[in-house]
């Protein structure tokens, strides 16, 4: 059993993200969902739900306005083609997320994500002078990473 794992405090639709999240994902799935009880303004609405992204254990909860996501916390998703960074990247930004730079972005509920390839990795840690910089250069250009510009920049 997971010891530690991630909690996403939501105003309202931690139901609706665990869904999204779980549809997109392979080898996850919702695994509990607690409602506010009757009696309560919103009774039947979930509370919390549990969830498992592709092994990862982790929670949300819909706590209310008081918070909101900003970048300084991330998913980091390794996705080493060049198709799978595509669907991943148009399925969170679908329906009013949005693009931003190096391989983040940010889903319709606000959280942000970073798909990104091996590719980048083997770049920026090659020792060969200049590999690191030409990737890096790359990458700043780049919004969704591109697998074989990253590739092309490490080659020269």
């Amino acid at each position: 059993m997971q010891t530690i794992s991630p909690f996403l405090w939501f105003d309202d639709r931690a139901e609706e993200a665990a869904e999204l999240y779980v549809s997109i994902f392979d080898d996850s799935r919702i695994t509990n969902v607690s409602r506010y009880p009757e009696g309560t303004p919103q009774a039947g609405q979930a509370l919390a739900v549990s969830f498992v992204l592709e092994g990862l254990e982790m929670n949300a909860l819909n706590g209310g306005p008081m918070y909101q996501f900003t970048p300084a916390i991330s998913l980091f998703v390794r996705a080493d083609t060049q198709e799978r960074i595509d669907f991943l990247w148009d399925s969170l930004i679908a329906d009013g997320g949005a693009p931003s730079r190096c391989g983040w972005l940010v889903d319709k509920f606000g959280l942000s994500w970073q798909i990104v390839p091996a590719a980048l990795d083997e770049g920026l840690s090659d020792p060969r002078p200049g590999v690191a910089g030409r990737v890096m250069e790359a990458m700043m250009k780049m919004d969704k990473l591109d697998v074989a510009l990253l590739k092309a920049a490490r080659e020269g």
